[in-house]
């Protein structure tokens, strides 16, 4: 069974900085790619960013190009969200996910994907 589990959300002034973390396990984790995404109060999800299953491309929302940036750790079986200038509209849930058709694929994550983990609350105070 594949698990996501995020760590390193919390509060934050606007203009600061967070990296948030997504362990995943179950799964032959360098082999898909992982993705973000986000839910605002009263919003619907959206996507944040993805990253391929061997790291060589990176995809983003527009409203996050140039402040946040993933990454991943095939050793470590995580994938990371650094996010830098934050601004009071990042605040969100936000979600780590993967999706098994995504197995060594050009893909980025697709919209809904398969697996979620359980979030972690990022609050930007402005």
């Amino acid at each position: 069974q594949v698990q996501l589990v995020e760590s390193g959300g919390g509060l934050v002034q606007a203009g600061g900085s967070l990296r948030l973390s997504c362990a995943a396990s179950g799964l032959t984790f360098s082999r898909y790619a992982m993705g973000w995404f986000r839910q605002s109060a009263g919003k619907e999800r959206e996507f944040v960013a993805s990253v391929t299953w061997n790291g060589e491309d990176t995809f983003y929302t527009d409203s996050v190009k140039g402040r946040f940036t993933i990454s991943r750790d095939n050793a470590k079986n995580t994938v990371y969200l650094q996010m830098n200038n934050l601004k009071f509209e990042d605040t969100a849930v936000y979600y780590c996910a993967t999706d098994l058709t995504t197995y060594c694929s050009g893909n980025g994550v697709p919209f809904p994907p398969e697996v979620w983990g359980q979030g972690a609350l990022v609050t930007v105070s402005s």
